[in-house]
């Protein structure tokens, strides 16, 4: 199984035409093509319409979440439902399944949200516009857990924008990881038993890290990335229940391998 994945495209208006190659580039070297938000610049219509006439012609499922950009013009229903009429499945505390050569992908995803790591976290005290960020985080949290727990899969990824560790912020200045990502998403990705966890974001971060609970996560921001689209191998020689993890590569359980996808 293939999964191409990448965040932050940042397409404008004046992107027509610039992310079509590698969507066409990816028929028959991937089986699926997530987006990890900040698809558009400035979370606009007539930018959505540019990604949606990008990826209208693929040749594999696209599924993607929305990203800060994306909710900054607040029209973030008309983007997704632009995006959906592309055929593009958009999530946002919900899931997709697929059928991949007889074994069953789940992907679970949500925008995600700020918040900080364990030892240099938020927390829900102080002044209300204070608790409600907090409770806004610990929502979307909930909801990915949910999300990923109702798959019916054999294989579980989640897709974020933000970040679920502050591993893949490195590079980043630590003084805005919180509003880089909340170790809250990390938390449900681990409660549901996650395989893989990719995410956006972080311009300057690093692309690998894991949570405290083992799940390998990939940091697929272009600029991270360094490339038009990843590509990341999974394997699953048995299945064995959810207590363990899919086999990423010809590598250990924990090893994912990432290869151009030009």
């Amino acid at each position: 199984m293939r999964i191409a994945a990448v965040g932050d495209i940042h397409l404008g208006q004046d992107g027509s035409g610039s992310f079509a190659p590698v969507v066409r580039g990816l028929a028959g070297q991937a089986d699926v093509l997530l987006l990890a938000g900040d698809l558009t610049r400035l979370g606009v219509v007539e930018e959505a319409r540019v990604v949606a006439a990008e990826v209208a012609d693929a040749r594999l499922p696209v599924i993607a979440v929305l990203g800060n950009h994306d909710c900054h013009g607040d029209a973030e229903a008309e983007i997704t439902a632009i995006l959906a009429d592309a055929g593009v499945t958009v999530l946002e505390a919900s899931g997709a399944v697929l059928d991949i050569g007889g074994c069953r992908l789940g992907v679970a995803g949500v925008k995600g949200f700020g918040g900080g790591f364990a030892g240099a976290s938020l927390s829900d005290f102080g002044e209300p516009l204070m608790k409600a960020f907090v409770r806004h985080t610990k929502e979307i949290s909930t909801g990915l857990r949910g999300a990923l727990e109702a798959l019916d899969c054999d294989i579980r990824v989640a897709l974020t924008h933000y970040a679920p560790i502050p591993e893949t912020l490195i590079g980043e200045r630590a003084e805005i990881y919180p509003f880089l990502g909340s170790y809250h998403l990390a938390e449900a990705i681990d409660a549901a038993g996650a395989d893989l966890a990719l995410h956006g974001h972080a311009h300057a971060g690093s692309e690998r890290g894991s949570t405290a609970g083992g799940v390998p996560v990939r940091n697929v921001a272009r600029p991270v990335i360094g490339k038009p689209c990843a590509l990341y191998e999974i394997s699953m020689p048995t299945i064995r229940g959810r207590e363990s993890a899919a086999a990423f590569g010809p590598g250990s359980a924990a090893d994912l391998v990432a290869r151009s996808a030009s």
